[in-house]
């Protein structure tokens, strides 16, 4: 799956368990900042999966360290689709996360989830460069955009952090999901690879599914950026932007009056 698609079903996951975990699994509400942040964070952490092609989206996040970690990776994973792109890797950065968000620093305003804003800062910049938001200036306006949402949330709802281990695993599961429904497939057991037996490969409709190296495929896409990987994904990225769209247009509501108190105060002091 591309990289841009990859994004715009994380966002979509995130707006479906926001909308729906509150209600369904008693889980505590998230406001519209966290509905909003956590939509951006979750299309980003949809894209940690390919930290291990020195080509992706992430490698040229932050050149030229994120690509000599791009290199790391994709040597101690076993290349591109491999370690990463397993439940061992999916649970890795599951943890990396959860550790993120438990680093705080004391400041005068109180104290603040560092680990977690700057994780979600990295995120949100990675979904920005994928799904294109700034075409036209670069990797700075990528940035920019990046730390004012994280700042939003650490500004306005500094306490919900804890949603950001749950943003890694939908973006991982989504990531994972996603190849897998492609041609390619991915390796759920890695490191331990189970090869299909022969009989199996012989088997015309279904040899396909469980492959020789071992990967796992239910190819319903096809080849990665295949036109029916396009039709799939327009209702998808739709839903997610929709769902963000109502999450700002309430953002805007409840901070209004405070963007409003700002406005005028900078109206009198000029």
């Amino acid at each position: 799956m591309m990289g841009g698609h990859h994004a715009a079903s994380g966002a979509a996951a995130w707006i479906a368990i926001a909308s729906t975990g509150p209600y369904a699994l008693g889980w505590y509400p998230l406001d519209s900042t966290g509905i909003l942040i956590g939509a951006m964070t979750t299309a980003g952490t949809a894209l940690v999966c390919d930290w291990d092609h020195r080509s992706s989206t992430i490698a040229h996040s932050l050149p030229p360290l994120s690509k000599v970690i791009a290199i790391g990776i994709e040597k101690a994973s076993g290349g591109h689709r491999q370690g990463t792109h397993s439940l061992l890797g999916a649970s890795a950065f599951v943890i990396l996360a959860a550790m993120a968000a438990q680093f705080q620093v004391a400041t005068p305003v109180g104290r603040l989830s560092l680990g977690a804003g700057l994780l979600c800062m990295f995120m949100i910049n990675l979904a920005a460069d994928a799904l294109k938001l700034f075409p036209k200036h670069g990797w700075l306006a990528n940035w920019v955009f990046a730390l004012v949402m994280a700042g939003l949330v650490t500004w306005f709802a500094p306490q919900q952090w804890g949603w950001l281990p749950l943003s890694m695993l939908a973006g991982v599961v989504v990531h994972i999901v996603g190849d897998m429904i492609t041609v390619g497939g991915v390796p759920l057991l890695w490191p331990i690879v189970i090869k299909p037996p022969k009989f199996w490969r012989k088997l015309p409709l279904v040899s396909g599914i469980w492959k020789a190296n071992g990967a796992l495929s239910i190819p319903l896409l096809g080849k990665a950026g295949s036109r029916r990987e396009w039709l799939v994904l327009i209702p998808v990225s739709g839903y997610a932007m929709v769902g963000m769209g109502v999450a700002l247009w309430a953002l805007a509501q409840d901070h209004w009056p405070l963007v409003q108190a700002l406005l005028d105060k900078a109206g009198r002091g000029s």
